[in-house]
């Protein structure tokens, strides 16, 4: 399963070619490839490739937020073309109970292209999940660009308004058994056991 960041999270096209998510079986969990290009704006950050980075979001990022809309449980998966990683697990709008989880992730940079290719544990998953939104972020200061898969529509965007990856509601419909089969059922998970 194949997605294409088109649009700034504002709904204007993206001036470059897209970049490109797919989903798929990892086994242990969903692989999640990246490819597209390699902006290099702002630098890397200052973290060792292939571990968590608190605040990745401050970088060049592609990110996948995977929701169980009945309850506002989501989890955030951020990829760095650099190698660097962050996975949040929220429970309530921005409301991260856990973060910096371990992932498998490497990336390929060739060029001004990166591809990256992760697989998050289905652990990390909450049950239910019904809804998905990805984006990507590069560039620094007035440059700094903001994509959506799923944007805000202008009729949507008040004067002033900034970019919030957290708007529940924009997200649109997705299910695990999209990718796994039909009869596939989600493992279980201790870290969401309590969750409203």
């Amino acid at each position: 399963m194949e997605f294409a960041i088109q649009n700034t999270w504002d709904s204007n096209p993206v001036d470059h070619d897209p970049i490109r998510i797919s989903f798929s079986d990892g086994k242990s969990g969903l692989r999640m490839e990246v490819s597209g290009p390699f902006f290099n704006d702002p630098a890397a950050p200052p973290g060792e490739p292939g571990i968590a980075f608190p605040g990745l979001w401050n970088y060049e990022v592609v990110e996948s937020f995977f929701l169980d809309s009945t309850k506002e449980n989501y989890l955030e998966v951020e990829l760095c073309p650099h190698g660097q990683h962050l996975i949040l697990l929220l429970s309530g709008v921005g409301n991260a109970f856990y973060q910096q989880l371990p992932i498998y992730f490497t990336t390929t940079k060739s060029g001004d292209r990166w591809t990256g290719e992760a697989v998050i544990p289905w652990t990390y998953f909450p049950p239910n999940v019904d809804k998905m939104n990805s984006y990507a972020i590069h560039g620094s200061g007035a440059a700094r660009t903001y994509e959506a898969l799923y944007p805000i529509p202008k009729a949507d965007i008040l004067e002033g308004q900034q970019p919030n990856f957290h708007r529940l509601e924009y997200f649109q419909n997705f299910r695990l058994q999209s990718i796994m089969g039909e009869d596939w059922v989600q493992p279980e998970s201790d870290l969401w056991k309590g969750k409203a």
